[in-house]
């Protein structure tokens, strides 16, 4: 990135500058955002992403789209902390099928003191020393200790916004907006880059989009990682019956923040599984540059890996070359 498309790159979005491209006819919208894309991204690669879930079920928060809260009866089996060396296992198969960043996430409000937070810095440690890049999502964190996953090496945090400050209530009840922030700001400052998004399909309307994109876009800088997420409708929790959501609603979403954050990888999140063929062309197409890969996500169904490739073979794109990779192709 040159310093004047830097210079170039807004932090000062409003709602109505962010309405006004949402609702763009959506092949203009859909052009804009490929031609910033190209800018900034090569339009061919895409980014293999792997989620563990390292620790599962029995949350104390109550988001009504989860799972794994202790609040719901939905069947997601508890698991405690699993060892360094299951966790290292799972990040090497990742990295065999074409991961290049490995996210490890807990079912916990706060990450924990003690023995448990040294367990996780020590699979930090190790998914690093494979050649990953390393992201975890571990709930709230204190100053401390997002300064010590950055000291053990932790590429990324995930802290998703989830949805607009207006709407975020009718979601989740037990964690305010302002903590989130508060987290996102604790990584920040320790240096480690910040993975954030949030969830379309949980009711909200499209004013709740453009807030949420708002706050994602007025962050300076903007979140490395933009994951944009369907919501998976899972019984037992509250938002189970929820009606679906028209697809080119993803499209939009994807396309408005790649417009509004060019340089962030836009990651097409969960709800894969949900989107046709043609849907996921539509959604790379849209400025999209990060699929999680693997047949979960924590706990919710996703393509395989095989399908995946499948698929980018079609489009002709392909996953983005792991760190190693791409220097030994430079030195040829």
């Amino acid at each position: 990135m040159t310093c004047s498309d830097s210079a170039e790159l807004r932090y000062d979005w409003t709602v109505s500058e962010i309405e006004a491209l949402y609702t763009l006819p959506l092949p203009e919208l859909i052009f804009r955002a490929q031609t910033m894309h190209r800018r900034f991204h090569n339009p061919a690669e895409v980014q293999g992403c792997t989620l563990l879930s390292i620790k599962t079920g029995g949350c104390p928060e109550d988001c009504a789209y989860c799972p794994q809260s202790a609040h719901y009866q939905t069947g997601v089996a508890r698991h405690g902390l699993l060892s360094v060396a299951d966790t290292l296992t799972a990040a090497t198969q990742a990295k065999a099928q074409g991961a290049t960043r490995f996210c490890m996430g807990a079912a916990w409000r706060d990450a924990p003191q003690g023995k448990e937070f040294e367990q996780v810095l020590e699979m930090v440690r190790g998914v690093r020393a494979l050649g990953l890049e390393a992201c975890c999502t571990l709930g709230m964190l204190t100053p401390e200790q997002a300064q010590a996953l950055a000291d053990a090496g932790l590429t990324a945090y995930n802290h998703n916004l989830d949805t607009s400050p207006e709407f975020y209530g009718e979601i989740i009840s037990t964690r305010t907006y302002d903590e989130r922030l508060t987290t996102l700001a604790h990584v920040r400052k320790a240096g480690v880059t910040i993975c954030s998004g949030g969830i379309i399909g949980l009711g909200e309307t499209r004013t709740d989009r453009y807030a949420l994109l708002q706050q994602l876009a007025t962050q300076h800088p903007h979140p490395e990682s933009v994951p944009i997420n369907l919501l998976v409708k899972v019984a037992g929790t509250p938002l189970a019956e929820q009606p679906e959501t028209d697809v080119l609603e993803m499209v939009r979403m994807i396309a408005t923040a790649r417009l509004l954050m060019p340089t962030s990888m836009v990651r097409l999140s969960a709800g894969r599984l949900s989107l046709s063929d043609e849907a996921q062309a539509l959604c790379f197409l849209a400025g999209a540059n990060s699929i999680f890969m693997g047949d979960k996500l924590l706990t919710t169904p996703n393509p395989e890996a095989d399908r995946d490739q499948t698929l980018l073979g079609k489009l002709g794109l392909h996953l983005r070359p792991g760190a190693e990779l791409a220097a030994a192709q430079g030195n040829r």
